[in-house]
């Protein structure tokens, strides 16, 4: 056993997938104990963007320092869109005679065209070619900076208790700054929030750990039931074979996947919880390790060691699991890994069509990719609500293909170095 793990870790695809796995077992295993908030909690809005969030409020009370920076220039950027910034190249090269076009293509940066086109754009120029659609539509873009050119700042007002009249109580200035250290309520949201405004990355990590769980549990059924089955077909031979293999020649024929929904279905809408749904998934997948399972026992069950306990009188289930199950339980170990792959896939499918679990207690990856593409995350550009999904499905599976291969490697002699 010791020498089979030292040529098992010798292998570099094993470890690096085995290191990968590790990676987000311990992902799952220390995060929820640093953030203990319920992952389902809708805590934001639709699709708020990654970053740290303070309340406005407790900005104003806290005391502000004034910093000698040019806000302008940043503000200005942030008003004008591309879209906008392309308006503003366009106006300069089409309809001004007065700049060069060295000039304008010599702006790079936003503050640099939007500077450009303020120095030379005149409401009254005639604009030939252009609907009067377009020309408003410039019109009301230098209303638009004009109008963050002219802002000084803001007054703050409170109604006082007594005379319901509002009353000042502050002045931002341009120039004031607050530390976000002394703002008492911040919330940070590495990946942004979903459609259901909860937080992507803890909802992330519970809906790995459960997906998790359900490839698992449904890799678990399914090398169980191929394993049981193929060791009898093998050995057994004759009637029972024949009853076997046409029960799996059935399921075969049939797309697990098409089974798979046809059940999913039928269990309705309440009925499929995450680990009902674990069990259906293993049900539909055990027929390839069955089929593999039995030609390897095939192989096996006339060895001469195999001959020998048959003749020392030994029971059906001793022969089987002394003498046949060792000999193929490295091929079950990569099966049982490939296993828990499809699970999760399988699993992602099935929430993809609306058959997955049915819960909000709570999320797998399959869910908050259906989620995702319900609410329509991709024309929203909430990037954040789905990439993640997609990379953690790809990297999980890719870890335990590595690991499957690396498997494979090491017992099939014909892969050896």
């Amino acid at each position: 056993m010791k020498h089979q793990l030292q040529l098992i870790f010798k292998s570099q695809k094993f470890v690096a997938g085995f290191v990968i796995f590790a990676a987000i077992l311990l992902l799952i295993t220390i995060y929820p104990l640093l953030v203990t908030k319920n992952p389902l909690e809708m805590v934001g809005g639709l699709f708020y963007k990654p970053g740290t969030y303070v309340s406005v409020t407790d900005a104003v009370d806290t005391d502000s320092y004034k910093i000698n920076k040019d806000v302008v220039a940043d503000k200005l950027a942030k008003a004008a869109s591309l879209d906008e910034q392309q308006l503003m190249r366009d106006w300069l090269l089409k309809y001004c005679p007065t700049v060069k076009p060295e000039e304008v293509n010599a702006a790079k940066e936003a503050y640099d065209i939007i500077e450009l086109w303020l120095k030379y754009y005149d409401k009254d120029v005639k604009m030939e070619g252009a609907t009067k659609a377009v020309k408003n539509q410039y019109v009301r873009l230098y209303g638009k900076i004009e109008n963050v050119l002219n802002s000084q700042g803001y007054v703050v007002s409170q109604k006082n208790a007594e005379t319901g009249e509002l009353e000042e109580v502050a002045v931002l200035g341009t120039q004031a700054f607050v530390n976000v250290k002394d703002i008492p309520n911040q919330v940070t949201f590495l990946l942004g929030t979903d459609n259901f405004g909860r937080d992507v990355l803890t909802e992330l990590v519970a809906a790995i750990k459960t997906s998790l769980k359900i490839g698992l549990i449904a890799g678990t059924v399914a090398t169980a039931i191929g394993l049981t089955l193929g060791l009898l077909a093998g050995y057994v031979g004759g009637l029972v074979d024949n009853i076997i293999t046409f029960i799996t020649n059935m399921f075969t024929v049939i797309p697990s996947f098409i089974i798979l929904i046809l059940i999913a279905s039928s269990l309705g809408q309440a009925g499929r919880g995450a680990m009902l749904v674990a069990v259906v998934i293993g049900f539909t997948s055990w027929p390839w390790t069955c089929r593999s399972v039995r030609a390897q026992t095939i192989s096996l069950r006339n060895r001469d060691h195999v001959n020998l306990s048959k003749l020392s009188g030994h029971s059906l289930p001793r022969i089987i699991l002394t003498d046949i199950l060792p000999y193929v339980a490295s091929y079950v170990v990569m099966a049982y890994i490939l296993q828990i792959a499809s699970g999760i896939l399988s699993e992602a499918q099935l929430s993809m069509i609306g058959l997955g679990p049915s819960t909000n207690k709570v999320a797998t990856l399959g869910l908050m990719m259906n989620w995702a593409m319900q609410f329509q995350a991709p024309l929203s550009s909430a990037w954040w609500a789905f990439i993640p999904v997609v990379l953690s499905i790809a990297l999980i599976s890719f870890s335990l293909n590595l690991m499957n291969t690396g498997l494979d490697q090491v017992f099939n002699p014909q892969l050896r170095d």
